[in-house]
């Protein structure tokens, strides 16, 4: 029996005249996720995409893949029929017997956009009901809360029958708002904030600072295993690993212990901001919420974006810790998020940080040392990695 994937559209379908772009970055998308899953025709009507195998398939498989795709709505995997309604019956109910043979209830669901059809939708759902009764008499009708919902279809190139719906990622497709870079920690919130910007269409890419011996080999493996658990939502990430202990150790001797982690801040945007320019960023992206800690009190927000030469996108801000462990939980970061390796981000922690800094006197203690020169070599000696969907990793040169 001939079976495709319908993947409905999210918020493309409110597009106007530039929907075609978005379907177009929709479809390259999808392409690139399933390229190693067998080969398949594309067609897109009707704000759906229709994935049809060519040859073998495991279409388990490939539902797995799509349901995380942004942009994607719905997804329904499908028998295909020719529009005659004895046919749908006669082939259609048996099809359906993995999804019912358990159930207790039932309800189905007619859509006729093709208006030529000879029945109307009232009378395909009496009568397919009526099929499904006769073919599994332990079942009961629930139009209200079924167990299983059967979609019949009939469309413009044939007829759908499905009896299963799974809700689709939503969002913008990734790579149709732009790019933006992920100040990526080992924490929490991180993570989660560029899984969010992933799901309004950016290309997230991460960038990461590290402060051997402070710092150790497995807090980095933690934040690079962050990344490989991103891909399936953000698609490739590229990885900037900048080595941060001078510039701390520079820091701590030469500044006000109360300003620490402001500083520190500041100069890692400072280095974002050269990242961005030399890789077309058009924004920067964190997972600060405030009043979480003394870094994320407005004053302190305020001072850390004075250095910023981009927008800086902040999705988590008004999320409490709860909302953004149900996230990571879901995204399946949270195990790695927790695991007990320090960052540099606590590193040199001052045990009275200032909570309301004045940027004035930020700015003047930080021009108390030329961080430039250090800056400079941290960013030359920059690591880059690649981290694939295809779950492959691989060193890029630093140009």
């Amino acid at each position: 029996m001939k079976e495709l994937i319908m993947a409905k559209y999210g918020e493309i379908a409110l597009k106007g005249l530039n929907k075609g772009t978005f379907e177009d970055i929709l479809v390259k998308n999808i392409k690139r996720r399933l390229r190693h899953c067998g080969k398949f025709q594309y067609m897109r009507k009707q704000s759906t995409i229709y994935i049809e195998p060519v040859g073998e398939a495991d279409l388990d498989e490939v539902m797995a893949k799509l349901k995380v795709i942004f942009g994607i709505g719905a997804l329904q995997r499908c028998a295909v029929f020719e529009k005659d309604f004895e046919q749908i019956k006669a082939q259609g109910v048996p099809y359906l017997e993995e999804a019912l043979q358990f159930a207790n209830t039932f309800k189905v669901e007619a859509k006729r956009s093709d208006k030529a059809f000879p029945m109307k939708t009232p009378d395909i759902q009496m009568e397919l009901g009526g099929a499904i009764l006769e073919a599994y008499p332990h079942l009961k009708v629930d139009v209200h809360n079924p167990e299983v919902t059967v979609t019949c279809e009939i469309r413009d190139k044939g007829a759908y029958l499905s009896a299963e719906r799974i809700i689709g990622a939503g969002g913008m497709p990734v790579g149709s708002s732009g790019k933006c870079l992920l100040l990526l920690s080992g924490g929490i919130d991180s993570p989660v904030a560029g899984y969010m910007m992933a799901k309004r269409g950016l290309i997230v890419d991460g960038i990461h600072f590290v402060s051997p011996p402070y710092t150790s080999e497995r807090a980095l493996m933690k934040v690079e295993t962050l990344c490989e658990k991103l891909t399936p939502y953000c698609g490739d990430i590229r990885f900037f690993c900048v080595p941060f202990t001078e510039i701390q150790e520079a820091l701590r001797d030469n500044c006000p212990e109360e300003f620490f982690t402001i500083i520190m801040r500041r100069l890692m945007v400072k280095i974002a901001n050269k990242i961005a320019d030399s890789y077309e960023y058009g924004a920067l992206v964190t997972g600060e919420s405030v009043g979480q800690v003394a870094s994320q009190t407005l004053k302190a927000i305020q001072c850390t974006d004075a250095a910023a030469e981009y927008p800086v996108f902040r999705p988590v801000i008004g999320m409490d810790k709860k909302e953004i462990i149900e996230i990571s939980r879901k995204i399946d970061t949270f195990e790695t998020s927790t695991l007990p390796y320090e960052d540099c981000c606590t590193v040199f922690t001052p045990k009275h940080p200032k909570t309301k800094p004045v940027l004035e006197e930020i700015i003047k203690a930080e021009q108390s040392y030329d961080f430039e020169p250090l800056i400079e070599k941290a960013i030359k000696d920059i690591e880059i990695k690649m981290f694939r969907v295809e779950g492959t990793t691989e060193t890029v040169e630093n140009s």
